[in-house]
């Protein structure tokens, strides 16, 4: 089996029972927020990014309050995609999503006003109780102004706690950059990146680099430009991008907390950097669940149990609902102690938590696999391939099970790793090993 990369896991078992256990014992529960793009009504086609900009100016906002945990826009894209985000359609998702609140909206323009109605939902089980602000009119050329009082009316109206610190950043961030055409440039580059394909991610690069033309201290947009260079396989680029993010911006934590997924996943395997850098990431923002999840990965990769959950335990107590923690237990359950029936569950918690998580279903599928299950690993691969045709690593493990189960169908599938893999320069000790296997199963196969 092609094992996912990683590092010693070591743990006693108790006091990871009494760590997910703590989840949901946090004094103060965060709440899950899903923030949707406002319904652009009757806007012409050059103005139907504003919906999504007031989307994308709450993200950058809301993140900057404690009690609230954003749900992924990743995730969002995986469910059915509504003509526009209105309350049906909003209360469907929040409820499938896990969200226990959904911010949405409407805006449409009179005249040379746009009219923003803002709205919300708080779902407490099956009932979903609505909300709404008070409208308000954007003159021409102020949307980014009046953009600065709406977090602070929403946390109002939702009765979520933030201090004079915390408003007054949410502030700030609602209107990330004073140029207009920046911002427009730079809600399209992170509109394109949502959908996920090469083609989107390039046409992302090309929006969020004319935003940071626009305005070169535009932090936000030179942080995404990183994010979709990362995501593109630039590691290089996305590095330099979130470094000039940092230090336009030293307060701004998630460039931080990206320079130590980089330093993690290096192939050099960077730990005290990556530890560096989520600390950073921390220390700017203490309630920052991912950069602690982070952190307990990279000091469990250097063999620091106890520090690792308590990271961890943190990263839980942050958010309760954090699929990637789990993930983590799963490994450590399995790999180090054996355990088969706590690692299944906490991969499944994960699954049930975000099913787009692929690394949590690449990591039940291994356990699957590691015990003879192969039906159910097999389920598990194909999921993520269909998922992410261009994953080599599902794909060399399906391969892998299949050799047991059926060798023709191996063939296949040696033959697509080979294709897909052949000219990637990380894949090359893996292809030549896929080789041989292929060729073993023609010589098997008498062809």
């Amino acid at each position: 089996m092609r094992a996912l990369t990683g590092a010693k896991w070591a743990v006693v078992s108790a006091l990871l029972l009494a760590l997910a256990a703590s989840a949901g014992e946090a004094a103060s529960k965060p709440r899950n927020v899903l923030i949707l793009p406002y319904a652009p009504v009757d806007l012409g086609r050059d103005e139907q990014w504003i919906g999504e900009g007031i989307a994308q100016s709450l993200m950058l906002s809301l993140v900057n309050v404690p009690g609230l945990v954003q749900i992924e826009r990743e995730r969002v894209r995986a469910l059915p995609q509504p003509e526009a985000w209105d309350e049906t359609a909003a209360t469907a998702a929040a409820k499938k999503l896990g969200a226990d609140l959904a911010l949405f909206g409407e805006v449409k323009r009179t005249g040379t006003d746009l009219i923003v109605q803002p709205r919300f939902l708080d779902v407490r089980g099956d009932k979903a109780e609505k909300g709404a602000l008070d409208t308000f009119a954007v003159p021409d050329g102020q949307l980014l102004d009046r953009l600065r009082s709406l977090p602070g009316a929403y946390l109002k109206a939702m009765k979520v706690p933030a201090s004079d610190a915390e408003l007054a950043r949410a502030q700030k961030w609602a209107a990330p950059t004073g140029v207009a055409r920046a911002f427009e440039l730079y809600v399209r580059g992170r509109h394109a990146s949502y959908r996920g394909t090469q083609d989107a991610s390039e046409a992302a690069v090309e929006f969020l680099s004319r935003a940071i033309e626009a305005d070169p201290q535009f932090v936000a947009a030179q942080y995404a430009l990183g994010v979709v260079h990362q995501n593109l396989g630039n590691r290089w680029k996305a590095a330099a991008q979130f470094r000039a993010s940092a230090q336009l911006d030293p307060t701004f934590a998630e460039p931080y907390k990206a320079l130590g997924d980089l330093y993690l996943t290096a192939p050099r395997r960077l730990f005290e950097e990556a530890i560096k850098a989520y600390a950073k990431a921390i220390e700017l923002r203490p309630f920052y669940a991912e950069a602690h999840v982070g952190l307990g990965d990279a000091l469990a990769a250097k063999g620091d149990v106890d520090q690792a959950v308590s990271a961890y335990q943190k990263g839980l107590e942050f958010n309760p609902m954090n699929a990637k923690v789990h993930v983590s237990l799963g490994k450590i359950y399995y790999s180090e102690k054996g355990l088969y029936y706590e690692s299944v569950t906490a991969y499944k918690k994960a699954i049930d938590l975000d099913p787009t998580y692929l690394d949590a279903r690449m990591g039940l599928a291994e356990v699957y696999e590691d015990k003879g299950l192969y039906k159910e690993a097999i389920e598990e691969y194909h999921k993520v391939v269909d998922a992410d045709a261009k994953n080599t690593g599902a794909l060399y493990n399906l391969a892998l099970v299949y050799e047991k189960v059926d060798p023709k169908e191996a063939i296949n599938l040696w033959e697509r790793y080979i294709s897909l893999a052949g000219s990637q320069p990380s894949e090359k000790d893996w292809v030549d090993v896929a080789r041989l296997h292929l060729k073993k199963l023609k010589q098997q196969q008498g062809n």
